[in-house]
């Protein structure tokens, strides 16, 4: 495979995050695909960057491991520095400076950051211009028309991180059926006061059938 396909791979994905009192929802399809053709059935779009934080991406593989290696670097000198985590504004600030210094040759990538950290709850989105938008809900990627409808039915504001991570993977499976370029099983990480943790196949079966 060219290195020019490689970069491209993620172009068909959904990605969704929801932002509740008590921590937030990240959640992504796992296909990677060319076009048409599905070049990986089992892609990482869901990224831990500390134990408080983690980040989705749509876009070129290559730009958003490059950018996930960044800040998972700047997590960790703030950390040994501070001796407490970074917060989730100042990673998104970071992550907004490098697509913003990049935008002469920019980073084919649209993230989603979100985390807990001493402020609360946080969910932004950065577009490959480095623009960063707070966010109660957002979806991204070729499936979110689809994510979106479902979203706006079923968030409100009192919502609970369990029935979050439910309308999250509904949303998601949504874009999956309805959508060519996304597929092939739906990743869920949950981050609130007790961390960043990916649910397991078994756990996500009992909240909805993949």
């Amino acid at each position: 495979m060219s290195n020019n396909v490689e970069e491209k791979i993620l172009h068909g994905t959904t990605t969704v995050g929801i932002k509740v009192k008590e921590g937030v929802v990240l959640c992504a399809d796992m296909r990677a695909s060319a076009g048409y053709f599905i070049a990986n059935n089992n892609t990482m779009k869901i990224q831990k960057i500390d134990d408080h934080v983690g980040m989705t991406m749509a876009g070129g593989v290559a730009d958003a491991q490059n950018l996930t290696d960044i800040l998972r670097y700047h997590a960790n000198i703030h950390k040994l520095q501070k001796g407490e985590p970074i917060p989730i504004r100042s990673i998104t600030r970071l992550a907004s400076l490098i697509f913003h210094q990049n935008r002469g040759y920019p980073f084919i990538a649209d993230i989603l950051v979100g985390g807990y950290d001493k402020s609360g709850s946080a969910l932004y989105n950065i577009d490959m211009f480095g623009s960063a938008e707070e966010k109660t809900y957002v979806t991204t990627g070729s499936g979110s028309p689809v994510a979106y409808g479902l979203l706006e039915e079923e968030y409100r504001n009192n919502l609970s991180i369990d029935e979050a991570k439910v309308i999250a993977l509904r949303a998601v499976k949504a874009a999956i059926t309805r959508n060519i370029g996304t597929g092939d099983g739906i990743n869920i990480a949950l981050i609130d006061k007790d961390g960043f943790r990916l649910l397991t196949r078994e756990q996500k079966k009992t909240i909805i059938k993949l």
